[in-house]
């Protein structure tokens, strides 16, 4: 894939985990050919890579779709984004130094300064692609120091997948209030160096996301059994 097409398949990536497009709706290769001034064989190439990392769906004879809304998807993804951002997030803080802890709190400083921007404002449409980003470049700072190229790769895929899930009108394209105080939880306890406090900050994080909540006794042993490793 060339330089124009990996810029594409971003913008694309973006678009999708932003809202713009509606859940199930049909992406026109024409339209997305005059979007970006490029041919039909690289707006398909694009869409094909993107229906690889599960931001796209693709049938015969029908083309290619946003995914459609599930609750039991999005109960699945959070599932998966718990127990992978728990896991990197606890490596992290055994692994990562000076140098992790700083780039962390740095996130989080632009993250906490646009969210308290969308508070005050009450609308997250005009700053939704900053804070899209700084949210996501926050989490996988969280989990960048886990010395673990597949785990972090495949938190980036259940990330964006979760993303898509989340972000419409209705839900006011995933924002909530109590990220800003989420997300100063989940820097406490990576700065206190508390694998079980991560364990939990991160679960109290996401788990308004879950059809059903996981067990607490199951949450407990688990961080019981990762602490041991």
């Amino acid at each position: 894939m060339g330089a124009q097409d990996a810029d594409i398949f971003d913008d694309m990536r973006h678009r999708l985990i932003t809202g713009e497009f509606g859940y199930g709706s049909k992406l026109r290769a024409e339209k997305l050919r005059q979007d970006y001034n490029c041919s039909a064989s690289t707006v398909r190439e694009v869409l094909f890579r993107l229906s690889t990392v599960g931001l796209v769906e693709f049938q015969e004879q029908r083309g290619f779709r946003a995914p459609h809304q599930s609750l039991e998807r999005q109960h699945d993804l959070t599932q998966m984004r718990i127990m992978l951002e728990s896991e990197g997030a606890c490596l992290s803080i055994r692994m990562g130094g000076v140098d992790w802890e700083s780039r962390l709190t740095a996130a989080h400083h632009k993250l906490s300064h646009i969210e308290t921007r969308v508070r005050s404002s009450g609308d997250v449409i005009p700053l939704l692609g900053l804070w899209s980003r700084a949210e996501q470049e926050f989490h996988e700072t969280l989990i960048d120091a886990c010395d673990s190229k597949l785990l972090k790769r495949t938190h980036q895929v259940i990330y964006e997948q979760f993303r898509q899930q989340l972000v419409s009108a209705e839900t006011n394209y995933g924002y909530f209030p109590e990220n800003i105080r989420e997300h100063q939880a989940i820097l406490d306890a990576a700065l206190e160096r508390n694998e079980d406090l991560m364990r939990v900050r991160i679960n109290d994080h996401l788990a308004r996301n879950l059809m059903k909540p996981i067990p607490e006794k199951t949450q407990v042993e688990a961080a019981g059994k990762s602490s041991a490793i």
